[in-house]
């Protein structure tokens, strides 16, 4: 019988919820978009964080992309530590090009120069976020800092992930799964 990936533990498709203990400043208060998580390592995508430094304009006139004026401006999002200055745009899965990785049947990511192209045309799909860096991590290690209380993980929906509201997030996220923010400790309880 065959099993799909989260009935083997693997977190893609889901948001990753820091705890409020997190010890990696990075990371603090973040929800995390996982794109791929297999025994390999993992890969995800910050969605509640924004790299302040570029705009969408900025960017594409820096990648020499002909665009017009956005009215409703596309914020550039901090997807993590991980090659920085490496572009991702997680999307509804109904756009799809040579190099898009599906990973449900509802979100996509794709990394290339093209779909900023349909963005910037307007021709892109019909939800995007567009993020620099990513977050990643090794065989094992997502594994060892869930059980070190550092994660949760709750189903995710494309209002968590693609909505505006970024300052909400953390808070939405851990109240999808009927737990107090405020009484979470990062302290792991002995009999």
């Amino acid at each position: 019988m065959k099993q799909d990936r989260n009935e083997m533990g693997y977190l893609a498709g889901q948001l990753l919820v820091a705890m409020p203990n997190m010890p990696d400043p990075r990371f603090e208060r973040t929800v995390i978009y996982m794109c791929a998580h297999s025994a390999e390592g993992a890969m995800g995508l910050v969605v509640n964080r924004l790299f302040e430094a570029m705009s969408f304009g900025e960017l594409l006139d820096q990648l020499g992309i002909e665009h017009r004026k956005m009215s409703d401006e596309i914020r550039v999002h901090s997807g993590g530590p991980v090659e920085a200055g490496r572009g991702f745009v997680l999307h509804s899965a109904e756009f799809r090009r040579d190099g898009t990785m599906l990973v449900d049947d509802r979100l996509a990511l794709t990394a290339s120069v093209d779909i900023l192209h349909a963005i910037a045309n307007r021709a892109g799909p019909r939800r995007s976020l567009l993020a620099l860096g990513y977050s990643g991590w090794g065989p094992g290690q997502l594994e060892t800092e869930i059980q070190a209380n550092g994660w949760l993980h709750v189903p995710a929906d494309e209002e968590l992930v693609f909505d505006a509201d970024i300052d909400s997030k953390w808070q939405r996220s851990v109240a999808k799964i009927g737990i107090d923010f405020g009484k979470l400790s990062g302290d792991a309880g002995h009999a």
